[in-house]
């Protein structure tokens, strides 16, 4: 089988810190998979090296075959990245942040048009797309990104925290931005989260990280069974010894 995303035994040291400390997972094209586990455990910066924002130490990462050093700039063809901590232009409308993100992957006009068409659809903000972002909540400014990160209809997107720190209403319609553009559009997403109740939801599989390792790793209700858990959290508590 080819993989959409294959990581093996990737280390990341920065200092005395060993961030990733032998990665080794692979993602099925159009499956959503999330690397979950408490702050620190390296989520960020697995994302980062797939994203080739980062090298890594030692080890080996792919993306539709194409290595993510050696090929970088042919990786950041077929992806996007939304980090943790992104932000729009202040002082440009929805629209107007959305064409101008566009215009970054064609010069062909109707392309264009049709890429903000489909981005508007999904960010459900309607007439709020007409209004400067500085005067959006922070739902709506994640809303706006993840269809930014999704309009260009992506091999891989790769989501870093898509949620965090959102309402449990603007959480609810990011997660279904995601799990119905994947099914429609046949777009594979990474992503992290250290939400391991939420990603139940919406990931086909998670690999459950800490101190830079995956503990465990399946489907979520596997898992549970496995770990005769009532959810994710419980797993890892019980793999990491705490329960």
């Amino acid at each position: 089988m080819s993989f959409a995303i294959e990581a093996v035994d990737i280390v990341k040291v920065f200092g005395n810190i060993h961030a990733l400390d032998g990665l080794n997972f692979s993602v099925k094209p159009e499956e959503i998979f999330g690397l979950i586990g408490p702050n620190g455990a390296g989520k960020t910066t697995a994302l980062r090296i797939f994203s080739t924002l980062l090298l890594p130490t030692a080890g080996t990462g792919k993306v539709f075959g194409l290595d993510v050093v050696n090929g970088a700039a042919e990786v950041r063809k077929i992806i996007t990245y939304l980090p943790e901590e992104a932000g729009a232009y202040r002082n440009l409308s929805g629209w107007e942040y959305l064409e101008f993100m566009a215009k970054f992957d064609t010069k062909d006009k109707s392309k264009t048009r049709e890429m903000v068409k489909d981005a508007a659809e999904i960010t459900g903000l309607g007439e709020r797309l007409k209004d400067r972002t500085k005067a959006y909540s922070k739902g709506m400014k994640r809303r706006l990104l993840v269809a930014r990160a999704l309009m260009t209809k992506p091999k891989l997107s790769i989501l870093d925290e898509p949620t965090s720190g959102l309402d449990v209403l603007h959480a609810y319609h990011v997660r279904e931005i995601i799990k119905s553009y994947v099914k429609e559009h046949g777009v594979t997403v990474l992503l992290s989260s250290h939400n391991m109740l939420e990603v139940e939801h919406v990931c086909d599989r998670v690999a459950l990280l800490n101190k830079g390792k995956i503990v465990a790793e399946g489907k979520p209700q596997e898992l549970k069974e496995k770990y005769e858990s009532e959810n994710l959290e419980e797993v890892f508590a019980k793999v990491v010894g705490f329960a």
